[in-house]
């Protein structure tokens, strides 16, 4: 079952467990500089609204009915990305245009183990874009479908979808036991060490399809699947989110879309913070050939003679905040 609630999309398997509940938020945030270097993690500015496909059934097209699910607006070249939020384990698959961003393969609703064409959430606490290498991601950038510079016409030659997909799994109940016997033991020894230390926009308008291209690289890891393949629950529930511009969601909702979010170049100049996160002992994934292999953006917009990309210049960031579980370095002393 999967439910809207406060600008989040929110998975719940009550007939697995009680707990396997997982929610998605899409994040506005500054589109990185296109210039093949690779970027920090930019900030989250807030979350996209998101409305029901059948709440505007009248006003949008009749493959997006077919489709249900939600819509969302993003302005051409803007970027977003994922957040999760869960305690109980799940599977997650996550396309573009049906492209899936780990491997860049066709759509499919069955996980795959080898490679591996799905995250695991809590461990993955977001995805920002395609996974091209190990470590690095490029950018989720809204662009129209019909002009090329989409995953999806890229790697297929057709814009025949648009939008965003995405199918969870929740983890088999036995295999959730487990591992919560597993984290009890471990906090229950955590527990023991702590008390035996010394210290403790026009009405009417035409609606435009979008899909999501590739952007500037970031460094971002896509951790691999400690469960196994055998641990994911049969149960499955998925959503398409549609992508329109500005206008074309005024068009079909009549609310006023987010404001266009700064450069990356004003950010940085700002001093506000970029990040770094650290998964710790969690082994990444080695990344897509396929998807390593798309044009960017900006490389695209050279390519078609339509010339630079606008706001894409060249940004230093001066606060870089480190996330996530850190090794503490043991010195002489």
């Amino acid at each position: 079952m999967i439910t809207l609630e406060h600008e989040r999309l929110t998975f719940r398997f009550p007939e697995v467990h009680a707990d396997a509940e997982c929610s998605v938020s899409f994040q506005r945030t500054l589109r990185i500089p296109d210039d093949n270097r690779e970027h920090p993690l930019p900030p989250g500015l807030g979350e996209f609204p998101l409305r029901h496909v059948d709440d505007y059934a009248d006003s949008v097209p009749s493959a997006w009915r077919k489709h249900g699910g939600v819509l969302m607006p993003m302005y051409q070249s803007e970027a977003m990305w994922l957040n999760f939020h869960a305690s109980y384990p799940m599977a997650i698959k996550v396309a573009a245009g049906k492209i899936n961003a780990i491997t860049g393969d066709a759509w499919s609703n069955k996980l795959r183990a080898e490679p591996q064409d799905y995250l695991v959430v809590p461990y993955q606490p977001w995805l920002d874009g395609f996974c091209v290498a190990k470590g690095v991601i490029r950018q989720f950038v809204a662009m129209p479908l019909g002009k090329g510079y989409t995953a999806e016409e890229q790697l297929t030659g057709e814009g025949r979808h648009g939008g965003l997909q995405i199918i969870a799994y929740p983890l088999r109940v036995d295999a959730y036991r487990k591992l919560m016997r597993e984290r009890e033991q471990r906090e229950q020894l955590a527990m023991k060490m702590v008390l035996e230390s010394p210290a403790s926009k026009a009405v009417g308008a035409p609606v435009q399809d979008m899909g999501l291209a590739p952007g500037g690289l970031m460094r971002q890891d896509v951790y691999e699947d400690e469960h196994g393949i055998g641990a994911w629950s049969p149960k499955s529930s998925r959503c398409f989110v549609h992508l329109l511009n500005s206008v074309g969601f005024f068009a079909v909702t009549g609310a006023e879309p987010p404001k266009k979010p700064p450069t990356a170049t004003d950010y940085s100049k700002a001093g506000l913070p970029w990040f770094d996160y650290y998964g710790g002992y969690k082994a990444a994934l080695k990344g897509a050939k396929k998807l390593a292999g798309m044009q960017s953006v900006a490389a695209k917009s050279w390519q078609k003679g339509e010339g630079a990309l606008p706001g894409n210049d060249p940004a230093t960031p001066k606060v870089i905040h480190k996330l996530g579980n850190r090794q503490v370095r043991d010195s002489n002393w």
